[in-house]
């Protein structure tokens, strides 16, 4: 199931799915939060209203990290499935990103430590760097 052609995917589809548990956390969070704190929410309608009277806002942040650099690596992941540039290093790494996305979610959303997260962020950003670059070579390879 997770191995052959479309194994690459499931890397992307793991990230997905955390990006919806951050993006319900975010939502319990915030629900609570407006009902402790009565907040109406036409009080919080843009963003710099909301940054003035949420308290907690690890999860809503957490989530805006997530359509980041996880953006490039989304574009990764469908560059090496439409080029066939697939190989089990990529693979590797594909799933080291979403490893690595998870700590840093799992940091951002509980206990919030930045250089725990910043380790997470710096980490993935060099798995994901290396993918691109593995990527740029077969291209250039197959060309």
């Amino acid at each position: 199931m997770l191995a052959g052609p479309h194994a690459i995917l499931w890397p992307a589809f793991a990230l997905v799915a955390l990006t919806f548990v951050v993006w319900l956390r975010m939502y319990h969070v915030r629900i609570r939060e407006m009902h402790r704190l009565r907040i109406d929410p036409q009080s919080v309608a843009t963003s710099a209203q909301a940054s003035g009277r949420f308290v907690d806002t690890r999860a809503s942040d957490n989530l805006r990290n997530l359509f980041e650099l996880p953006v490039l690596f989304y574009a990764g992941v469908l560059v090496a499935h439409a080029t066939g540039a697939t190989s089990a290093t990529l693979l590797v790494l594909a799933w080291s990103f979403v490893a690595l996305r998870i700590v840093h979610s799992l940091v951002h959303c509980g206990y919030n430590r930045v250089m725990h997260r910043f380790g997470a962020y710096v980490a993935g950003s060099i798995v994901l760097w290396a993918m691109w670059g593995m990527l740029g070579f077969a291209l250039l390879r197959d060309a």
